[in-house]
């Protein structure tokens, strides 16, 4: 009972490590150990996971020899849940080849301890991301070609300065640190240094402030206020004002980018994932015969774009698969006129489940009218029969492609017999006769050749 009373399992076990007797100091542990009603005769090392089995040798070994054995971890399979890790240290009897374990329920302290590991890991993570940023920072402020300070709040005193810093005050970096601000620039007007600290601790910031320092040069000081720990600091840079852009560098390239949008002759359309639109320029509005872009807004393009809703859908499905998609041929159906012949190009914008979509709508119906005559909706190639899906019947589509077939086979008869038509007729398995008709239907022949004078 003493034994029981102070270990949360004590186990009586015979000379060859066989369970004789169990007591559990818990009511609830016998339950969560599986099958601990058939322990009693069975080998200690039968009630223990396979990885624990050699250290049971180890216990009785030790208690057989000096009498008591050091804490050893043993696990032993649960009725349900991972393994129970319990502490045991077997003990020999005064009585020859008898042996008792003392075991402890160390499962709160395991979880501990896991805990504490995955704190000690998370730190190390974290520990090595900021020593990365600060890397980076660093690297940043040494390379920057801008003078920058940062300035103790309290002491007004140079904390850090770059190396762009002292090359403009001619004096070594470490010889700059230590310096009270502003007194480190020898600035012309004396109430203008002065004024500078008590500002930008009062405002917090500082913008677009021109000094000149006493070599005459002119510049434009920015300066911030943060805090780092339980210090604040000033973080000041100084831009020449007779410093150029770098070569290339438009600082409105994006506004001119909206503008060349706005202004484009071609139609550009924002839309979210469903073809709702968001934005339009001038060109689809006029495309569309749409008064204002209010009166659109909201509404899905297939009010406008394609034949049927069918057109639409094909778009959006190739989009969403591909991601970017240009050269689809369809139509924009005017408010008042008829439908027109466009080109549409079109790209995902951003990432998410519903991202938007961006639409770059020409107008071709000019360029198709030039390029296919007369019969503007009957293909010329292969590469446009895709391009027809929906805009002309299938019975057209199925007569216009056997044409093309057939024309393609009889060029390349032609080609293969050195324009040999009596040979190509037989390739091709015609008569001659046949094959001159179809090479006056194509274009192939003039009208006026004699059928017997160019079929040898």
């Amino acid at each position: 009972m003493l034994i029981a009373a102070a270990s949360d399992i004590a186990l009586a076990l015979d000379a060859e490590g066989r369970i004789q007797d169990a007591a559990f100091q818990r009511a609830d542990l016998p339950l969560e150990l599986k099958n601990t009603d058939q322990w009693i005769g069975r080998s200690w090392q039968a009630t223990v996971s396979e990885e624990s089995q050699s250290k049971i040798e180890l216990l009785l070994q030790e208690a057989a020899t000096r009498n008591v054995s050091r804490w050893r971890e043993i696990r032993h399979p649960a009725s349900r849940g991972p393994d129970i890790p319990i502490l045991y240290s077997a003990v020999a009897l005064v009585e020859p080849n008898r042996f008792v374990a003392i075991g402890r329920d160390v499962r709160a302290t395991v979880a501990l301890q896991q805990k504490l590991i995955e704190a000690q890991i998370a730190i190390e993570r974290d520990y090595s991301r900021m020593r990365n940023v600060e890397t980076r920072y660093r690297i940043l402020f040494q390379m920057s070609s801008e003078p920058v300070l940062i300035v103790d709040a309290n002491s007004h005193r140079v904390v850090e300065a770059n190396p762009a810093a002292a090359s403009l005050l001619d004096e070594n970096p470490s010889q700059l640190i230590g310096k009270l601000f502003p007194d480190a620039f020898i600035m012309d007007d004396g109430a203008v240094a002065q004024s500078l600290a008590l500002t930008i601790r009062a405002q917090g910031r500082i913008e677009h402030t021109k000094l000149r320092l006493d070599d005459g040069k002119e510049y434009i000081l920015d300066g911030t206020f943060f805090r780092q720990d339980a210090a604040s600091f000033f973080l000041l840079r100084f831009a020449p004002v007779s410093a150029q852009p770098a070569i290339g560098y438009q600082p409105d390239l994006t506004a001119q980018v909206v503008q060349f949008v706005k202004d484009a002759p071609d139609g550009f359309v924002l839309t979210d994932s469903d073809g709702r639109l968001l934005r339009a320029n001038a060109a689809f509005l006029q495309l569309a015969q749409i008064e204002h872009e209010r009166l659109a807004q909201g509404e899905t393009i297939d009010r406008w774009i394609g034949k049927s809703s069918v057109d639409l859908n094909v778009l959006l499905a190739n989009l969403r698969q591909h991601k970017s998609l240009k050269l689809f041929s369809s139509v924009v159906r005017g408010e008042h006129g008829p439908p027109v012949d466009v080109e549409i190009s079109a790209v995902v914008l951003g990432e998410g489940n519903r991202p938007n979509l961006g639409f770059a709508i020409r107008n071709v119906g000019r360029r198709i009218g030039i390029e296919n005559g007369a019969h503007p909706e009957l293909p010329r190639s292969r590469e446009q029969l895709n391009e027809l899906i929906g805009r002309v019947p299938l019975k057209e589509l199925v007569r216009e492609t056997t044409d093309v077939i057939e024309r393609m086979c009889i060029e390349a008869a032609l080609k293969l017999t050195n324009d040999n038509r009596a040979t190509a007729a037989e390739l091709l398995g015609l008569s001659r006769q046949s094959l001159y008709v179809k090479l006056r239907r194509y274009g192939l022949a003039e009208p006026s050749d004699d059928d017997d004078g160019n079929l040898g």
